[in-house]
């Protein structure tokens, strides 16, 4: 009996007789891993069956496929494309310098796109424009009424003398009003885009604008409506109307001094931060004017400056606080977050 050879198989056919008998070639790589040692290591199992095995081309049939149902026709290559001739043909295509066939490189790089900005936008230039123009035909009609009722915005006893003559002049004033808005309403527009997020749920970016817009005009109104009712219940009906024409000139002159600060941000770059510093300032003083002309016509006498706390919180800073708090939830709905 061969001991040297591997693949051998000794069978006994009798006591004392061996027999050695050569087995075929092995069909599958687990018949050769079974040749091997049960400590064979992968790198001696893949050489084995490398050794057994050798990898031939695989030659696909180039004959047509015909199986199909009797009486239906040979099936269309799917390979096969075969245009009509209006998609073909175009305009160049009897001119002897048209060759589509020809694979031409462009030279040079592809130009990134454009980011958006304000000083692009048409719209928002339209918009301070349209706001510019308002601005100056009101200023051009009660020009004098705004800088008299100024002077004597500090001075109560002439701030009733002039009650009589703001009834024509409210009118230009309410425009005042909604200018104060639109520009109260792009500049939270700058902030959401630079602070929170420039990618919403609307296609345009002029819906979240007027959002935001319609938002601060109810805010206004309401708070003026408000004002009515309180003090037309608590205070006499003069009183009433002289504090709603001195609120009226302090959101006209809010957006008297907004309309620079607009400018410079959508078209000179100006810091967003110095910006936010700017407007805040702003908002703090016409707090301030209100809560000193609530206190002249409403609260002065003896102890009522804690009354006027009071009241200065309910009708001015909670309305002031929803409306912030209303942007917000505003803004995380209609946002996308990525």
């Amino acid at each position: 009996m061969l001991q040297n050879d591997s693949i051998l198989t000794t069978i006994t056919s009798a006591p004392g007789d061996t027999v050695a008998v050569h087995t075929a070639k092995p069909q599958t790589p687990y018949e050769v891993l079974r040749l091997l040692p049960k400590d064979a290591t992968p790198a001696q199992q893949d050489s084995a069956i490398q050794e057994w095995f050798e990898p031939k081309e695989i030659h696909y049939s180039s004959r047509p496929d015909t199986l199909h149902l009797p009486g239906q026709e040979i099936p269309r290559d799917l390979k096969e494309v075969s245009l009509p001739n209006y998609y073909r043909e175009n305009f160049f295509s009897n001119n002897t310098m048209y060759h589509p066939e020809l694979n031409v490189e462009r030279i040079g790089v592809s130009g990134a796109p454009i980011p958006y900005t304000i000083q692009n936008d048409s719209f928002v230039t339209g918009i301070l424009i349209f706001c510019f123009l308002l601005i100056t035909f009101t200023l051009s009609r009660i020009s004098g009424f705004i800088i008299k009722q100024t002077k004597h915005f500090f001075s109560p006893s002439k701030s009733v003398q002039m009650l009589d003559e703001t009834g024509s002049e409210i009118k230009f004033q309410f425009l005042f009003l909604f200018i104060t808005c639109l520009l109260y309403a792009l500049l939270y527009y700058f902030y959401t885009n630079h602070f929170v997020a420039n990618t919403f749920v609307f296609s345009s970016e002029y819906t979240l604008l007027f959002i935001y817009g319609l938002s601060i005009l109810i805010y206004m109104l309401g708070r003026m409506i408000l004002y009515s009712i309180v003090n037309s219940v608590f205070f006499s009906k003069k009183e009433n109307l002289q504090f709603q024409g001195s609120l009226l000139l302090i959101t006209s002159l809010e957006g008297v001094a907004l309309f620079p600060l607009v400018l410079l941000l959508a078209y000179f770059q100006f810091s967003l931060q110095n910006a936010i510093y700017y407007t805040a300032t702003i908002v703090i003083f016409a707090k301030i004017l209100t809560f000193y002309k609530s206190y002249v016509i409403f609260f002065n006498q003896k102890g009522g400056f804690l009354q006027n706390i009071l009241y200065f919180c309910a009708l001015e800073m909670i309305p002031l606080i929803s409306l912030w708090s209303g942007l917000l939830v505003i803004t995380e709905n209609l946002k996308i977050n990525i």
